[in-house]
Order: C-alpha cells, then sequence, then structure tokens
C-alpha cells in the first residue's frame, strides 16, 4: 500500500493514547557527574558508537548487523537488549544472543515467534563486558518485505514490528501485537461521508456485522454507554467495506474538537476490533497519511470533519467545530 495523495487536516492536533516518542537524552548507561572532554566520558574514553542495520522479513522478524571495531570482544553472555519504553515488568526488557557476523560485524536475531507488547522498545547493546548496555544507533533499515504485507487471513494473532529512529537519533521499535486484527487500506473521502475498505485477520465476520464510530469523549455518567454511530458492514471473503456518513456524526457534535474511533462489531455480543493500518514499513502513519477535512453544514454552525491515523496507527475522525478554523 502507498499512501494516498491527500490534502492536510486542518485544526489542533488531538493527543492520543499512545505514550509519546519521549526518552531522556542522555543514554542509558550512568556516568560520574563533571564535565566531559571531547572524545571522552567521565575521564575514560568514550565507547566507539555502534550503529544497527536492520532487516525485516514478511513473517515479521527482524536481523540486527551491528557495526564494532576489529578489537571489539565479547563474551557467550552478549546480547541486543530491548527494553520497552516505560515497563518496569519481567516481560518488559527482551535479551536476544549477540554473536560475531563476520569482520566488524555482529548478529541478532528477533523471531517472529517472540512476542512484544505493544508500545515503544529502545534498543541496546550489552557485550558481555561489565558495562552498561550502550543505546545503539539506527544504520540502513531494509523493510521491503514489510510493503504491502499481506498475511494468511486465518492468522489468529497478528505480530508487527518496525523499527525507526527517535528525535534523539536512537534505535527503537514499535511494535503491535492484535489478534484479531482490522487492517485499513484505501480510504474514499467525499463531501458527504468516507469510504472504507480493509482487510480482517483473524476471525470471520457474522450476519449482523458491522462498522462502528465511538466518541471519544466521556460520557455523563458512568452508566452511560459513549456516543456511538453504526453502519453495516459490506464483506467479501476476508475483506471489507462500508461507507460512515458525516450528517450523523455532525448532528452530536458538542464542542471544540472531537474525536471519533472507529471498529468493527464482528457479531452481536462479540469482541469489538479496532480499526489500524499496520502492514508496512511507516512506524508513525500520523505524519505521513494525512485526509481532507471536509465542510458540513449545521445549525450550529460549519463543522469540518475528516479521518486521521492515531499515534498508535489506529483509524479515527475528527469533528472540529467552528471556532477550530
Amino acid at each position: 500500500m502507498t499512501a494516498p495523495s491527500q490534502l492536510t487536516v486542518t485544526g489542533h492536533e488531538t493527543k492520543e493514547s499512545s505514550a509519546i516518542d519521549q526518552e531522556p537524552m542522555a543514554p542509558a548507561s550512568s556516568r560520574p557527574e563533571g564535565p566531559e572532554r571531547p572524545g571522552e566520558r567521565g575521564g575514560e574514553a568514550a565507547p566507539v558508537e555502534l550503529r544497527a542495520d536492520c532487516i525485516a522479513d514478511s513473517a515479521g522478524g527482524l536481523t540486527f548487523d551491528l557495526n564494532a571495531p576489529q578489537d571489539t570482544h565479547t563474551t557467550w553472555s552478549a546480547a541486543l537488549v530491548l527494553r520497552l519504553r516505560g515497563g518496569d515488568g519481567a516481560d518488559d526488557e527482551v535479551r536476544l544472543p549477540l554473536g560475531p557476523n563476520g569482520a566488524g560485524r555482529l548478529r541478532a536475531v528477533l523471531p517472529s515467534t517472540v512476542a512484544l507488547a505493544e508500545g515503544r522498545w529502545n534498543a541496546y547493546a550489552d557485550l558481555g563486558d561489565g558495562q552498561d548496555p550502550r543505546r545503539l544507533l539506527p544504520g540502513v533499515n531494509d523493510l521491503r518485505s514489510l510493503v504491502d504485507r499481506r498475511p494468511l487471513a486465518g492468522i489468529g494473532r497478528l505480530g508487527v514490528r518496525i523499527p525507526y529512529a527517535t528525535k534523539f537519533g536512537n534505535l527503537a521499535l514499535r511494535s503491535w501485537l492484535r489478534g484479531p486484527h482490522a487492517e485499513a487500506g484505501d480510504i474514499l473521502v467525499a463531501p458527504d461521508g468516507m469510504t472504507v475498505s480493509g482487510r480482517l485477520y483473524g476471525a470471520v465476520p457474522a450476519a449482523g456485522a458491522r462498522a462502528e464510530a465511538r466518541a471519544r469523549r466521556n460520557p455523563k455518567s458512568p452508566e452511560t454507554a459513549p456516543a456511538t454511530v453504526t453502519v453495516p458492514l459490506t464483506v467479501e471473503g476476508a475483506d471489507f467495506t462500508f461507507t460512515l456518513p458525516y450528517a450523523e456524526l455532525a448532528g452530536r457534535w458538542q464542542h471544540g474538537t472531537e474525536p471519533w474511533d472507529l471498529w468493527l462489531r464482528l457479531a452481536d455480543g462479540a469482541r469489538s476490533v479496532r480499526i489500524a493500518r499496520l502492514l508496512d514499513d511507516v512506524a508513525d502513519k500520523k505524519q505521513v497519511f494525512s485526509y481532507p477535512a471536509l465542510p458540513v453544514p449545521t445549525a450550529a454552525g460549519e463543522l469540518r470533519i475528516g479521518p486521521y491515523y492515531t499515534l498508535d496507527n489506529d483509524l479515527a475522525l475528527r469533528v472540529a467545530g467552528p471556532a477550530e478554523d
């Protein structure tokens, strides 16, 4: 799938629930306080920067190839370390064996069978030398196998891992682990609404399957369900399509800018499935895939409504009131 050429959404950005790409400016390893001189850290020679090239396979695995000076010594316990940002549990750190792979190269492999919780994982190299793990820098990413990735529709759980450079220039992974999963495809935006096509993984829709738009605003009381707009779901094999008119969303607008999240309800009483776009090589869709927010006249004035991707790459709609233009 390739990003469509669309207009940029207007209006201020609505913060999502995902952890934003935040991390300490300094590497995780500690050092004594005091001024640093060029080429030194804490009175010792600064370690050589380690940079990792990443190769992705279509099953969801990743291979990390690190540059390393030829005199770099590793031990049997050397590992590439992945740490879930903000996590503190036993499952929030994954260690992958790190060994020689030719002159000046070290290699670690993250198989698709190793589950990573959803979130952002910082990458480190532990050379087994008794020093703190070093933060890795990104090298060359070969993510061609992720472009238009199309797993088997019957897969029970879908794992997606995309390496990227943080805003501080370090290597990290964005991970998703979902099952079932509704993958968003083409999105057609029209003045009166939008049509979404996609593919379902790990579930089969039953009679009465539908799409739901849910207002993210808090209900007036804990007993009150969030405002929801439902439309029929058209299914052909694993592919689905639905059209969501803007008129009912506009009629439920209250004030300011209101986000609505998009879900599939595959049968009455079934657990709903979030619609997202995960199967490509773009770690953060929000800044890459943009769609027009079109004017919708109402008695309260002209609103602007349009789709966007959240920080988790989930599909949502934004309804902006007149004051937000």
